[in-house]
């Protein structure tokens, strides 16, 4: 791992937004499954990782990971390295 973690919400953000600029989003197989079931694509999750709001992390299995959420939908996701970030998992949010 390139970046020193845990990382304040507003350095992730920058993170987040270079990695969707010119690098690697990469999903989970649980991840894979977990949208399924909620009806969530690839271009859902895109669209939370710019526009949602960055959590404090959480050491999770060995990793730090940070929650992004909209009103609709929660991501949570692992740096895996300057260019690279993997969604662990996704969920719509029930109203």
């Amino acid at each position: 791992m390139d970046v020193a973690q845990p990382l304040k919400p507003p350095v992730a953000r920058r993170l987040i937004d270079a990695i969707l600029g010119t690098g690697l989003v990469l999903l989970s197989d649980h991840a894979v499954k977990e949208m399924e079931k909620d009806d969530l694509d690839m271009g859902d999750a895109l669209n939370v990782l710019r526009a949602g709001i960055v959590r404090d992390p959480e050491w999770e299995n060995g990793e730090w990971r940070y929650h992004v959420e909209t009103p609709r939908i929660t991501l949570v996701i692992a740096f895996e390295s300057e260019t690279t970030l993997t969604i662990v998992t996704a969920w719509r949010k029930k109203p």
